[in-house]
């Protein structure tokens, strides 16, 4: 790597890695199943990893796509593909064929590394740039792709360490693509630099040390795992890979490899509180938890402290590569009942240590609005980690930076003490007669209603007041509860105009990483008519 000056290096996490492989080398790194590797053995395999993707021609400024769950040939992509000067394209498992091969071709991938369970999304005949297609079989799966399995292709490489090929900290570490509610899927830019100091700042906020272990329940192909994919190894804190979230699994892993620390969405935390064992998993420690991706609702806040776990809520996006906020625990929260301390701790809060500046403003002048809890504005952020860009698409990336902040789209109030709190997107606020409804207001009160489990509340159209909301429940295992049931207590608990006119009850659309796709509900209520807002 480049040495700037005696008193200066270059910034990236990969570094993370080259220091703990000889400072812990026989500590346990990553476990996925019965597999166990130690820190040296894990270095061993991302310098195999790198010097195979020499061999097969990958250098600096080039692009590998990896299209896996949370298994080790993903983790050791987030060191061996930077470490070579290329960059990493993490690409969601859910996605569609037409996404993938649209993200693929898009990002100029050279060689596709691909789950064996996941193999036929890959369409190689709609993707001329790709040279090389490796397969991992992670599991007992012959849908394999392409020229060669991944335990033969580390094998092709050398276990000596690969010295980083890193010219700046601002040179492309990774792209990671947007879900592209509103069109193509952006691909969002990250650099060594930032992704280094927000692994930092994930290190600070959870409380993250070298006694940690770490259980793998947010996709690391969702924005780099919140850079946690980096942070864990940071402080020498182990790994526990899991392949699909599921709740008996989960708690298997918490008790068994004694979890400290975990990352999941909101729906992730609703899974796991109304798993039927939850209530008699032996926690040896306190599991700590942290939040993002949706606004959680108190409800579930409460839930989940209530089976021994502590909930950090944090609030980002793709674009500032993960959390940018922390809504960070005051004492005098202590004194709360358990309601009021939930509902603090379901604000999104204040900017991380790392991070410093974020501020809702009125989106036309950009003007801070009021401390006062009740003016919406919109949420920006500008520092250190935010995105470089969009990745080919410099029109999307200068309205995302106009008048000199990151434009987020999520609206909230600022309250007295200086805590932001999300109270819609954008496009999901709901006004009805000329009067502003907050969607995530409506669906806090909802998830308090005791037969429900998930709540999403969206405008449908109105002949009368243009727009109004309507809900769409999960309703718990054994409970049927009746549309007029749902409105009525919401009424009970804000004003009449902002209760559901309307109630339907089945599944709800999501992302890989669990958060409701509102979107989609929007587009079939609103089919054949057009909004005005």
């Amino acid at each position: 790597m480049t040495m700037s000056s005696v008193n200066k290096s270059i910034l990236t996490p990969v570094e993370f890695l080259t220091r703990n492989y000889c400072v812990y080398p026989d500590k346990t790194a990553v476990v996925n199943g019965d597999k166990r590797y130690s820190y040296r053995q894990f270095g061993e395999r991302v310098y195999r990893l790198a010097s195979a993707l020499k061999k097969q021609g990958v250098g600096k400024g080039d692009k590998v796509a990896f299209i896996c769950p949370n298994i080790p040939p993903m983790l050791e992509a987030h060191y061996a593909v930077p470490m070579i000067g290329a960059a990493l394209v993490s690409i969601n498992i859910r996605l569609s064929t037409g996404e993938v091969s649209y993200i693929i071709d898009h990002s100029d991938a050279k060689i596709v590394v691909v789950d064996s369970e996941f193999a036929s999304l890959v369409k190689p005949d709609e993707l001329p740039k790709v040279q090389t297609y490796i397969t991992v079989c992670d599991v007992n799966d012959e849908r394999t792709l392409g020229d060669m399995e991944y335990e033969r292709f580390l094998a092709s490489g050398s276990p000596e360490l690969v010295e980083a090929d890193i010219d700046s900290e601002d040179q492309l570490m990774t792209i990671n693509y947007t879900s592209g509610t509103t069109g193509r899927p952006k691909g969002v830019m990250h650099h060594h630099r930032v992704a280094y100091l927000n692994a930092i700042g994930e290190v600070l906020e959870s409380g993250l040390n070298a006694s940690s272990v770490y259980l793998w329940t947010l996709p690391m192909f969702h924005c780099n795992g919140w850079c946690f994919t980096w942070g864990v190894t940071a402080v020498g804190a182990t790994h526990i890979c899991l392949r699909a979230v599921v709740a008996e699994d989960i708690y298997r892993l918490i008790e068994a490899e004694d979890v400290s620390h975990l990352c999941a969405a909101p729906t992730v935390l609703i899974t796991m509180s109304n798993w039927p064992g939850a209530a008699d998993i032996n926690m040896k420690r306190t599991l700590n938890i942290m939040t993002a991706g949706a606004p959680p609702a108190p409800t579930i806040i409460k839930n989940m402290e209530a089976i021994g776990a502590e909930i950090t809520h944090t609030y980002g996006l793709t674009e500032v590569y993960g959390p940018h906020s922390v809504c960070a625990r005051q004492p005098s929260w202590d004194q709360l009942n358990d309601d009021e301390r939930a509902t603090m701790k379901s604000r999104q809060g204040v900017p991380y240590i790392a991070t410093h500046f974020m501020d809702v403003v009125d989106s036309e002048t950009m003007q801070p609005v009021p401390r006062d809890g009740v003016t919406m504005g919109e949420v920006v952020m500008r520092g250190n980690n935010v995105m470089t860009g969009y990745y080919k698409d410099p029109e999307a990336t200068a309205a995302a930076f106009a008048g000199g902040w990151f434009h987020s789209g999520d609206l909230a109030v600022m309250h007295p003490d200086e805590y932001i709190q999300i109270m819609d997107r954008k496009k999901d606020i709901i006004i009805s007669g000329g009067e502003n409804i907050s969607t995530v207001e409506v669906e806090n009160v909802i998830y308090s209603h005791p037969d429900v489990q998930e709540v999403a509340v969206i405008p449908i159209p109105d002949q009368k007041w243009g727009e109004v909301p309507k809900a769409f429940v999960v309703h718990k295992p054994g409970c049927s509860p009746e549309a007029e049931d749902i409105i009525k207590f919401t009424k009970e608990h804000l004003a009449r105009f902002k209760a559901p006119k309307q109630v339907e009850f089945g599944e709800l659309p999501k992302t890989a990483t669990g958060k409701i796709q509102k979107f989609k509900l929007r587009e079939k209520e609103w089919q054949g008519k057009k909004r005005i807002n």
